[in-house]
């Protein structure tokens, strides 16, 4: 198998690059400089994040559902997307905000009615994203819309890793260090590539595009001042910070 690349974009003296993570090192055609100085930015500009539900059958039992027969699918807005180390805001309107830690699949060109069997030739990379979701208007709603979807609720990052197989990855989130989630993504109920044959035929995918392929079991609350950190091999680490809305937000840049 092809070694992975590391893919990434980066905030640097205001410009943003596109480049590679090289260990401690962020390079571009333009740049290379050390890692830690460097501002990491969500690693792609999706212009739709379709999520997963229930993708995990020990995820589905603690919530108290049914395994779905076909994916169940719901959006997050683009204006959801959040940055490695960005804070995640944790809306006045809900009393219970949820980590959901999943691996991600960005779309790597235009597609649509495309089948398992080609999917990956429509896949860019791998990445890692916290489904954050507040999970009192889940339940109160009646639809998740407006629960998935508050500003910063989908960080992002902190790369795209090319040449990995999705098949086997272990994947981790704590809260705190404390470990909340461990699973592999062998346990997913339906593979990436049966998502892509599932979405595409619903509606393009186009370039950028991300896949929330879905949680594990052991999802919990945060609280403002909590750090959660997801961690997926081959890939690395996504951590944020939550913090109390201030009614001053703005979407990260």
């Amino acid at each position: 198998m092809t070694a992975a690349v590391l893919l990434a974009r980066a905030q640097i003296d205001g410009a943003v690059h596109e480049g590679v993570i090289e260990g401690d090192v962020f390079a571009s055609d333009a740049i290379r400089v050390p890692l830690r100085s460097v501002r990491l930015l969500a690693p792609c500009s999706p212009s739709k994040i379709v999520g997963v539900g229930r993708n995990y059958a020990e995820h589905a039992a603690e919530l108290g559902n049914a395994v779905p027969k076909e994916p169940l699918l719901f959006f997050k807005p683009p204006s959801a997307l959040n940055h490695p180390d960005g804070d995640i805001v944790y809306p006045r309107q809900s009393s219970r905000v949820d980590f959901e830690g999943e691996l991600a699949c960005v779309i790597g060109r235009r597609c649509r009615n495309v089948s398992a069997s080609q999917a990956r030739e429509v896949i860019l990379g791998y990445t890692i994203c916290n489904d954050v979701t507040a999970r009192d208007l889940q339940e109160t709603d009646g639809q998740w819309a407006r629960a998935k979807g508050f500003d910063t609720f989908a960080p992002l990052g902190p790369c795209i890793a090319t040449g990995i197989d999705p098949a086997s990855l272990r994947l981790r989130t704590y809260l705190n260090g404390e470990l909340k989630q461990d699973a592999t993504t062998s346990w997913l109920i339906f593979s990436v590539e049966r998502l892509i044959e599932y979405i595409s035929a619903a509606f393009t995918l186009e370039a950028g595009d991300v896949i929330f392929t879905g949680t594990p079991a052991g999802i919990g609350p945060m609280r403002p001042g909590d750090v959660v950190s997801v961690e997926i091999e081959g890939i690395g680490v996504l951590r944020n910070r939550v913090v109390s809305a201030t009614g001053k937000e703005t979407r990260p840049q």
